[in-house]
């Protein structure tokens, strides 16, 4: 997790994007909240309103402290229900969560932000402990810290195949976990991860190896009973797609396939690209903050020089062979150049391809019906 003297820490206000000021900040908020669109899903549009009428400016730990209280009365509501109603306390929990997290997003630079991002763990882990199969909070020590995750397995497969999941720069492995049910109705288990710089990684700021974090889970994974060491495969999402994509070269050997769905590989750690998707307007605001916090850089110039040793192409990995690969994005991406995925298609292995209208990711629901269906693919049982 973040350090104390993390460059992310900074406080003041927010830096909305594409320009906007308070008014048309809150009218977009308040649209993809109404739209069940990133990073606003599963938050109401009733509890959007809320929050967003207490607001007054656009000073940080007031967001933040908005979203809590709204957060809060949810809580409240969940324990009230704990000791009768599994049901409705687990759907409390996990409203409650949504709005810490966002209470948190896109990065916590702030004491509001940083007390958000402890009270969406708890109450994710108290969403957690209701479902049934349960969820296992799993920690492995790591280089003197550990890595934390969560996993899911589905109850009469054994042993199972994994997805192993990883969060992408401003979500967390519990926006990952959340996801479970689409996988377990189809026979997967899921590993949630944070990206390395992000969430509770054991490692404060990515590296360049980092991806010995996903390595250590693989290992984790191979001595597990209820796994299928011979069914694992790897879905990065968004910044995490890089991973996803180093990782089915790097171990080719022990995954069956990585989805690859708008990651960074090479062009996006140019120079001109980094500064310039910072005024994308599909990103709502701290971009730039974001960025810096992942990657412990203090601004943009230290950040463009943390970033450029990132690059795929530039290392060599790019012509090695690799697991089998699906590519997905939005056509219009503003903040990962779509041309790192056709640089994908040009180096090395044979790999599938899905492009979708609309921006960063493309359109979700549309992608999982093309992802999960993949997996499935890729994890049936070798006769």
């Amino acid at each position: 997790m973040a350090g104390p003297d993390s460059p992310a820490r900074t406080g003041g206000a927010l830096v909305p994007g594409g320009g906007r000021d308070l008014d048309r900040l809150k009218q977009e908020i308040q649209r993809r909240a109404e739209r069940g669109m990133p990073p606003l899903g599963g938050i109401s549009a009733e509890d959007a309103r809320a929050a967003l009428s207490s607001i007054r400016s656009l000073d940080r730990e007031e967001w933040a402290e908005a979203w809590t209280n709204c957060g809060e009365r949810h809580w409240a509501a969940a324990e009230s229900l704990a000791s009768g109603d599994r049901g409705g306390a687990r759907e409390r929990y996990w409203q409650a969560w949504r709005l810490f997290h966002f209470a948190r997003w896109p990065t916590e630079n702030t004491p509001a932000k940083r007390r958000a991002r402890q009270r969406a763990l708890d109450a994710f882990r108290a969403y957690a402990r209701l479902l049934d199969p349960p969820m296992e909070i799993v920690r492995l020590p790591f280089e003197g810290g550990e890595i934390v995750g969560y996993l899911r397995l589905p109850a009469n497969v054994r042993p199972a195949p994994v997805v192993l999941g990883i969060a992408g720069l401003d979500s967390r492995k519990e926006d990952v976990a959340a996801q479970t049910e689409s996988y377990l109705k189809r026979g997967l288990g899921l590993l949630a991860l944070d990206m390395p710089g992000t969430g509770e990684s054991p490692h404060a700021f990515a590296e360049t190896g980092s991806d010995r974090i996903f390595s250590a889970a693989l290992d984790h994974l191979a001595a597990r009973p209820d796994v299928d060491v011979g069914r694992i495969v790897v879905q990065g999402r968004s910044w995490s797609g890089y991973w996803a994509a180093k990782l089915a070269i790097t171990e080719r050997g022990r995954l069956r396939g990585a989805v690859m769905h708008g990651g960074p590989i090479h062009h996006y750690f140019r120079p001109d690209w980094l500064t310039g998707s910072l005024a994308t307007g599909e990103y709502l605001y701290d971009y730039l903050e974001a960025k810096c916090a992942m990657h412990g850089a203090h601004g943009l110039d230290e950040l463009i020089a943390r970033m450029r040793p990132f690059s795929l192409l530039e290392s060599g990995l790019l012509d090695e062979p690799s697991a089998p690969m699906l590519l997905v994005n939005g056509a219009r991406d503003s903040q990962v150049p779509i041309a790192d995925l056709y640089l994908l298609l040009e180096h090395g292995d044979p790999k599938a391809i899905r492009l979708f209208p609309g921006g960063h990711m493309g359109n979700i629901p549309l992608v999982f019906e093309t992802v999960i269906p993949w997996l499935r693919q890729k994890l049936e049982r070798q006769t």
